[in-house]
């Protein structure tokens, strides 16, 4: 293995030869110069780790020098050494994209730290990483056993995906499939526990937040406080929305961050609805039988959710000057960016951004996009890419300079799904491939939850002899016709309507202006 070979340039270098011999003692090796002119010599002589640059030298200054070794290897490591703590120099320095600033004397387990930091910082991190998620495995291990309420559950999945976002970063790939071995189990407990309490939830206090009390419970007590921006990206994971919580910095700071969870099932029509109205699916479609469309009629299902929240608004007894925007496409987001401002005089703003949705969709019908988002991580890195660069980042942004609050949820989540489970139905049958809904249908009893009552779990039927059934962990159902073809075709993709962590439980998020 070749040795690690440091650059370091300082018009006194012979006062630092025992900082020199530290580091040669520890295996380095150090290659020194007088002067900015000899540094810029010596780096394409030499298969350089990393630079150690003095400020303040005869000739061409530190910061000269910097700026001329970025420019022939941006990739370099450079650390600034200087007595000066001019502000005006570290700011110089620091937008130069140095990796460390020390100021002099240095010592030499600062110069050793600084290298560790820079040169062995993904070791030593991943290291670290694997043996706290070997300690964290037991106690996981043991929670999955033992937890049997809602709350406990989200708390379990929150802890299970933050796991998943620091080992994917280290390159120990087999803790990263214990992981993912434990996630499978997971949902396995959970898809039992969820078929055992689901009915349970409704009509008492037992259960937890859900899409139809999210407005009423957690939306409302936030309104009267402040101007309110409620954002609800469709589709959106807990895991996705950890990954660019920190796009959002800059702007706004959380103040309440609280799981909750979609009904089932976890699909649009039902779930967006539901918090739109404030009413689960079979009261809406009783209520409001214009509005409601089952799966089975003509028509978007999802065509009333203005109409819907001002009822709910009514019912409430809320009076708010309110305005709701649904965004389906890049142009819409430009426009209401364009426009945003006049929305500064309403009590609530609410936006549907469907574009999580759309990428989801597309996965199954676009093989670039299926390239694209092969599994959860690149899934994750393509929405957060798309969040950095679409309009709905300059809303939040013009929404801190209007000093709006700003709420982030969802109506449910998706699963990368795995394993077909055959099912067989009339024409009657739903679509769906993460849950049913029609006559005489037929499927295996341990790959679904099951409701041949549908008025037990508050959904409408299509007929009088309608039943639901919904797919656990990551199953997909099939068609026993043309099932190779089928099942080869929908695979590892994003799906939703099912009975799984990351479809039902999801993140409501409150955060402050800046």
């Amino acid at each position: 293995m070749n040795k690690i070979t440091i650059l370091w340039v300082d018009d006194e270098i012979d006062l630092l030869k025992p900082h020199i011999l530290f580091l040669e003692g520890k295996g380095y090796q150090v290659i020194t110069c007088k002067s900015g002119q000899e540094a810029l010599e010596e780096l394409p002589k030499s298969r350089l780790d990393i630079v150690f640059l003095d400020e303040n030298m005869p000739g061409i200054s530190g910061l000269e020098t910097l700026n001329e070794i970025k420019s022939i290897d941006p990739s370099l490591p450079v650390v600034m050494i200087t007595k000066s703590e001019e502000e005006m120099i570290m700011e110089e320095a620091i937008g130069s994209k140095i990796a460390d600033y020390l100021i002099k004397p240095v010592n030499p387990n600062q110069i050793l730290l600084s290298l560790k930091k820079n040169l062995d910082h993904s070791r030593l991190v991943s290291e670290k990483t694997t043996a706290n998620y070997q300690q964290e495995f037991r106690k996981i291990a043991m929670d999955l056993s033992m937890v049997n309420d809602f709350e406990g559950w989200a708390e379990l999945y929150k802890k299970l995906i933050s796991w998943e976002l620091r080992l994917e970063e280290i390159e120990d790939t087999g803790m990263f499939e214990i992981l993912e071995s434990q996630k499978t189990e997971a949902n396995t407990q959970f898809g039992k526990f969820v078929d055992k309490h689901y009915k349970d939830w409704f009509g008492s206090n037992k259960g937890p937040v859900m899409s139809h009390t999210l407005f009423r419970d957690l939306v409302q007590p936030e309104i009267p406080n402040n101007k309110t921006l409620m954002v609800v990206v469709d589709n959106l994971r807990y895991d996705q929305w950890l990954a660019f919580e920190d796009t959002f910095s800059p702007f706004y700071r959380k103040s309440k961050e609280v799981p909750y969870y979609s009904i089932l099932p976890t699909a649009t029509q039902y779930a967006r609805n539901a918090i739109f109205s404030g009413l689960m699916p079979l009261d809406m479609a009783k209520k409001y039988p214009k509005w409601w469309r089952n799966d089975n009629e003509e028509g978007g299902k999802n065509l009333f959710e203005a109409e819907f929240l001002g009822e709910q608004i009514k019912r409430l007894g809320l009076n708010l000057k309110w305005e709701y925007h649904k965004i389906s496409s890049l142009k819409q987001g430009k426009q209401l960016s364009q426009n945003f401002k006049s929305q500064k005089d309403n009590d609530l703003t609410v936006i549907v951004y469907n574009f999580v949705d759309m990428l989801s969709h597309s996965k199954t019908e676009m093989e670039v996009i299926k390239e694209l988002a092969s599994n959860d991580k690149a899934y994750r890195s393509l929405a957060q890419s798309w969040f950095k660069n679409s309009p709905l980042l300059e809303i939040i942004q013009q929404a801190q300079t209007m000093g709006l609050k700003l709420i982030i949820t969802t109506d449910h989540g998706t699963i990368n799904v795995k394993q077909p489970s055959k099912v067989v139905g009339d024409k009657e049958t739903s679509l769906n491939l993460r849950y049913k809904t029609g006559r005489s249908l037929t499927y295996e009893e341990k790959d679904v939850l099951e409701a041949k009552d549908p008025s037990e779990v508050h959904l409408p039927s299509i007929n009088m002899s309608s039943s639901y059934i919904f797919a656990k962990n990551d199953l997909f159902f099939a068609y026993p016709n043309n099932f190779n073809h089928y099942v080869s075709y929908y695979r590892n993709t994003y799906q939703h309507g099912g009975v799984s962590l990351e479809e039902m439980i999801i993140p409501f998020v409150v955060m402050e202006a800046k």
